[in-house]
C-alpha cells in the first residue's frame, strides 16, 4: 500500500479527533475519551504545544471521490482520555503502524531520546507480540513496573501539597 507520513498540521485535528475516538472504541474505552476538534487546535498548534504527532496519509490518487481526505494512521502522544493519562494513538494497517512507529523513534533519537514507552491493553496479544517481535520488552512483567494515575480528588489533593 502507499502511503507517507508526515508531519501532523492544525488542518488535520478533525481527522485526529476522529481517529482517536476510533482507537478508543477498538480498544472498548469509548466512555473514557473526551476530544473536541478545538482542543486538539489549542493543544497542538499552539505556542507551546503540547503533543507533536505525525500521520500516514495515502497519495492523492488513492484518496476517495468527495475528495476528503484518507488518514490512515496517526502517532501522537496526548492526554485524550478523560482525566488526561497520557496515551500514545497508534492505528495499524498494511505496515503503517511499524513505519509510524519507524518515523517517532528517528525523531526520538534525533532529539537524544533513549527509550520509547508506550502502553498496551493486556488483551491486545497481536499487539503485544508485534512489540516483541520489533525488540520491545514488557517492562510490567521484567521489572514489575506499573502504570499509575491520578485523578480527580485525589491529583487536587496531591496538587495542593497533601501527600
Amino acid at each position: 500500500m502507499e502511503f507517507t507520513i508526515r508531519a501532523a498540521t492544525l488542518e488535520d485535528c478533525k481527522d485526529i479527533s476522529r481517529m482517536i475516538l476510533e482507537l478508543a472504541e477498538y480498544e472498548k474505552v469509548s466512555d473514557q475519551v473526551k476530544i473536541a476538534k478545538r482542543d486538539l487546535e489549542q493543544d497542538g498548534f499552539s505556542k507551546n504545544p503540547f503533543f507533536h504527532g505525525i500521520i500516514a496519509e495515502v497519495p492523492e490518487h488513492l484518496k476517495s471521490k468527495e475528495g476528503e481526505k484518507k488518514e490512515i494512521g496517526i502517532l501522537i502522544q496526548y492526554s485524550s482520555w478523560i482525566n488526561n493519562p497520557i496515551k500514545n494513538n497508534l492505528l495499524w494497517w498494511k505496515g503503517i503502524g511499524k513505519a509510524l512507529m519507524s518515523k517517532v523513534s528517528q525523531l526520538g533519537l534525533a532529539a537524544g531520546c533513549t527509550q520509547l514507552n508506550f502502553t498496551v491493553l493486556d488483551w491486545n496479544k497481536s499487539s503485544l507480540d508485534f512489540y516483541l517481535k520489533q525488540g520491545c520488552w514488557d517492562v510490567t512483567s521484567d521489572l514489575g513496573y506499573h502504570c499509575m494515575r491520578c485523578e480527580g480528588d485525589a491529583l487536587e489533593h496531591l496538587a495542593q501539597g497533601g501527600l
